[in-house]
């Protein structure tokens, strides 16, 4: 049997609630623009819902476009609210402490999003801690948004669950400087552009703030709540699943993974994981030319990314290789995919 086609990733459709929030407060109806993406009341209420990454970063441009504010993704995280992150913002709203809410959120991240090529992870040392953002890359008015939503978004959500706004001690981002750099002024710390991740840091005295709101019994039968959620998304996973959604983070620039790699990751000896795949009726070398061919095609369908920049994210050595495997793969180059696609869409 054919498999389905990989998506990118998906988040819960209760992340629009803080874009629609953000554009009413330009003084625009964004429901015109929702109901183009099939976002009405309906939808936006189903249990679980959930809208593909693609999709969600064509309906922040779409948004920026239509308030004319580059700087949406910063006011959304403004109107964000832990309940949009479903049971794990809820559980998170009830954690004892600024430490324990963000560790909730980071923990559980699979249970309102989830992205194929990287997670978000909480660091932290003597001094205090890092929360990292994976996007896509690289960058362009697309995805800036998702990356400030989220960053601005993480500040509005534990501040919720301290006595006291939080602030920052520092904040870096992957891409360059935009041209709407003063809107991060809102932030009061220091910001570098073009840093080798995103990520926040906050420190020791704003991780140990004491949620006013908590109640420990509450917080208990939540995160109970949360761990068999998350026990139930990975229970029924074959081990070529597992071995796919390893590959996602480690295909990047030019580097592609081997046998041995994945194995350690599995925790397993290369000759058992072998044997294993075998068992299975497939190998190695299969799992990852399925899984490049159908994160090439994904990436054609659903975003703007130049094929070089494809090529770059699956591991190429360089364009001209990515097009000799695609057309290997597919009987089109690249460029006839995404025609056919676009004029079939």
């Amino acid at each position: 049997m054919k498999p389905l086609p990989m998506r990118l990733g998906d988040l819960s459709v209760g992340f629009v609630h803080s874009l629609a929030d953000a554009v009413r407060s330009h003084g625009t109806d964004p429901e015109p623009l929702l109901d183009q993406y099939g976002l009405d009341a309906a939808r936006l209420s189903e249990a679980g819902a959930r809208l593909s990454i693609p999709r969600y970063m064509r309906l922040g441009y779409g948004a920026i476009q239509l308030t004319g504010d580059p700087a949406l993704g910063l006011r959304m995280g403004q109107f964000s609210r832990l309940s949009q992150a479903g049971l794990a913002g809820v559980t998170a709203a009830q954690a004892p402490t600024v430490r324990e809410a963000a560790r909730c959120l980071i923990r559980f991240e699979a249970l309102y999003g989830s992205n194929y090529r990287g997670q978000s992870s909480f660091h932290e040392d003597a001094r205090g801690a890092w929360l990292r953002f994976y996007s896509i890359s690289p960058y362009n008015a697309y995805n800036r948004f998702v990356v400030d939503s989220i960053v601005a978004g993480w500040l509005q959500q534990l501040s919720s669950v301290s006595p006291a706004p939080l602030r920052a001690e520092r904040i870096e981002i992957e891409f360059e400087e935009p041209q709407y750099r003063e809107a991060y002024n809102v932030f009061d710390c220091p910001i570098q552009f073009g840093a080798e991740l995103n990520q926040l840091r906050l420190s020791l005295a704003s991780l140990a703030q004491r949620n006013p709101q908590h109640c420990p019994s509450t917080w208990r039968h939540l995160l109970q709540l949360c761990e068999r959620e998350l026990e139930q998304l990975t229970r029924t996973r074959s081990l070529r699943e597992r071995i796919t959604q390893l590959l996602g983070p480690l295909l990047n620039g030019g580097r592609e993974p081997d046998l041995e790699e994945v194995a350690a990751r599995l925790k397993l000896p290369t000759w058992t994981l072998r044997r294993k795949l075998a068992e299975e009726g497939t190998q190695f070398r299969a799992i990852l030319n399925d899984t490049r061919r159908d994160l090439a095609m994904t990436y054609i369908r659903d975003t703007e990314l130049a094929f070089g920049e494809i090529a770059y994210l699956l591991g190429f050595a360089s364009a001209e290789a990515f097009q000799r495997a695609f057309k290997r793969w597919n009987g089109q180059t690249p460029g006839e995919f995404r025609r056919s696609h676009r004029q079939s869409a």
